[in-house]
């Protein structure tokens, strides 16, 4: 089918798909009567209709978790992984899936399609690598007993998921805590819930009924009922900092474990002998990418004052050719829609006041006319270090430009924010870019590339960026508890 042909059977799909969770396996109407518009962002049209959950329906979804908890952690690494890759493999046979998040969430169809391997590769890996799970050799660490390490699931796993990148944040989260063993009760975006509704479908028949379970809803009832819920042993969750700050507050109620990935201010430091070619590349790929919507977006760039000039006249340059579009027409397009009004009116703001700290844009800058929540691509020059452009996280299709004259500068303005998530160092010298990798303050730090995931590696962050890890071996153990278990050794044989 070509992509119109998929997006249109993608929105038949949606016409289809009546208000309702997924829970215990199948699809299930809320016990309230509110419902939620899904919107188009790039053409502000109504998608569809999902449900706007209650406590009630979290109650039963978790009910349903904990019913198929016992069956599934008894499962060994091997069975479950069996199902995994059984459930990749239907990812990847579905055209629905890029088809309703580039609807949703208003990237192209190229773009969202772009994502399913990785989607994929997420639970292949995790379905792979608990497998392998180690622990300290057992051993007779006191005398005439020995002990040995048994690692457990934590039991069910209550996670929220974000809407820019709603299925591969999904991904990030069921697939660790089903591969270790756990149940999970998720609840997305209530602004790009239908793509994980379908998602959780393409389980049905693969994985036990009550292993996966979906409720949408907005985050001031279902998510505060998850955070709150004795029956939910951890929450996970992707999303800003003040949602974290909630889901904290309410998992202390019952003292359960919590792994929050938040914002990012990710600095470029630019030297000048910086492959620069693929430096402005690589700014347009990650930094307009899904309209900036990305907490490790490359738009803080902080650049060594004589080539500036430079990257800036390259950067406008390729940035200018960008093309924007709404994923309905079908068209190839380069920049999405923000993800609804707010967002957009929210990145006009954040320029707006920039221009008054002294920012001087050299090119967008101004909300199009027309229909869609369009924001331009948009560079920023002369950016004041400590400004709230300099240090706030935008989330939309702005790239702003600072400047350093030594090395020590430099890694005073990339490490002046407070999130700690990403980074990058454009520079060939091998000498100064592992200096600048030990003393960035962020969970990934690239060299000559920027946002280039692998499943092998941990994507976390320090200071308010969060706590926990996504991908690696080291979400499996976010997601697993571990048991110390002592025997008595038996006596001695004679001599």
């Amino acid at each position: 089918m070509s992509p119109e042909e998929i997006l249109a059977h993608a929105q038949r799909r949606i016409d289809d798909l009546a208000p309702a969770h997924y829970i215990g396996g199948r699809f299930v109407p809320s016990t309230g009567s509110a419902t939620i518009e899904v919107i188009n962002p790039g053409n502000e049209k109504r998608l569809g209709v999902a449900s706007n959950g209650t406590a009630a329906d979290v109650d039963a979804a978790v009910a349903a978790a904990r019913a198929a908890l016992p069956g599934w952690a008894r499962l060994t690494p091997a069975g479950r992984a069996e199902l995994l890759f059984r459930f990749a493999d239907a990812i990847d046979d579905s055209a629905d899936l890029a088809a309703l998040e580039a609807l949703n969430v208003g990237k192209s169809y190229a773009y969202a399609a772009y994502e399913i391997p990785f989607i994929s590769d997420c639970f292949r890996f995790m379905a792979g690598a608990a497998r392998t799970a180690q622990t300290p050799a057992p051993g007779q660490y006191a005398e005439g007993r020995l002990s040995y390490i048994r690692r457990e699931p934590v039991g069910v796993v209550g996670a929220i998921t974000p809407w820019n990148f709603p299925l591969l944040m999904a991904a990030w989260k069921i697939a660790p805590a089903l591969a270790a063993g756990n149940t999970v009760v998720l609840k997305p975006s209530e602004l790009t819930p239908l793509s994980t509704l379908i998602l959780a479908d393409l389980s049905r028949g693969i994985l036990p009924d009550g292993v996966l379970n979906v409720v949408v809803g907005e985050g001031a009832t279902v998510g505060e009922a998850m955070s709150r819920h004795e029956g939910i042993d951890m929450m996970a969750l992707t999303g800003s900092v003040a949602s974290g700050r909630l889901v904290a507050e309410g998992a202390a109620t019952t003292i359960k474990r919590v792994h929050l990935e938040l914002g990012g201010k990710a600095p470029v430091v630019v030297f000048p002998d910086a492959d620069f070619d693929e430096l402005v590349q690589t700014l347009v790929t990650v930094g307009y990418g899904n309209a900036g919507q990305d907490c490790g977006a490359a738009t803080r760039v902080i650049c060594h004052e004589d080539v500036r000039d430079r990257l800036l006249e390259a950067l406008v340059t390729a940035a200018g050719q960008l093309r924007s579009g709404d994923a309905a027409s079908g068209e190839e397009f380069e920049l999405g829609p923000l993800i609804s009004a707010a967002q957009r009116d929210r990145v006009a703001g954040m320029v707006d006041r920039a221009r008054k700290d002294g920012a001087r844009v050299v090119l967008g800058g101004e909300i199009p006319d027309g229909p869609g929540f369009f924001y331009p691509a948009t560079i920023l020059a002369d950016v004041v270090s400590g400004s709230e452009m300099a240090r706030e996280e935008v989330f939309g299709p702005v790239i702003s430009v600072e400047t350093f004259t030594t090395d020590a500068e430099a890694l005073a303005k990339a490490n002046d924010v407070e999130y700690g998530l990403a980074a990058s160092v454009w520079t060939r010298d091998q000498a100064r870019a592992l200096r600048f990798t030990e003393d960035l303050n962020f969970g990934s730090v690239w060299v000559g590339t920027h946002l280039n995931f692998v499943s092998e590696m941990p994507w976390a962050g320090f200071g308010k960026s969060g706590y926990g890890r996504d991908n690696s071996t080291y979400a499996l153990d976010d997601y697993s508890r571990t048991k110390h278990v002592m025997l008595p050794l038996g006596a001695p044989l004679d001599a």
